[in-house]
């Protein structure tokens, strides 16, 4: 199946970054742009309370389930934005790296940030993505 995104690397850039530094998608591609995918259960409770790893996995299964529900997959998206609710560095990594991990070889373009507090009680992770694809 054609993909619509392209991931650009740069060798002006470091090579330290484990993601590429920008995407594209060509102009008949469908953009899908995706709420905060937040750890959220079927019941509306907060998963994995106290755990980053733990919610960035459910975050991360929920953000599949809305790219599906799109006619998207993970290969599908261009760029993410990963939330994590601290001040320390490690959370931050710990959560990325789940995150990261999800998308294997398709290391789309992505900003994790450390914010104050979000949404729902308990909530350390959210992750917003966009993707494109080429509808048939």
């Amino acid at each position: 199946m054609p993909r619509a995104v392209t991931l650009i690397r740069s060798a002006s850039l470091s090579d330290v970054a484990e993601y590429a530094y920008a995407a594209t998608a060509p102009a008949e591609s469908r953009l899908i742009f995706l709420a905060g995918a937040c750890p959220l259960e079927e019941d509306g409770s907060t998963a994995a309370l106290g755990d980053f790893a733990g919610q960035a996995a459910r975050a991360v299964e929920n953000m599949r389930t809305a790219l599906a529900d799109s006619g998207a997959s993970l290969h599908d998206v261009i760029s993410t934005r990963v939330l994590v609710a601290s001040h320390r560095r490690e959370d931050l990594v710990t959560a990325w790296q789940v995150v990261r991990d999800a998308f294997g070889d398709h290391d789309v373009p992505s900003t994790l940030m450390g914010v104050t507090v979000l949404g729902y009680d308990g909530q350390l992770v959210e992750i917003e993505a966009v993707a494109a694809v080429l509808d048939a």
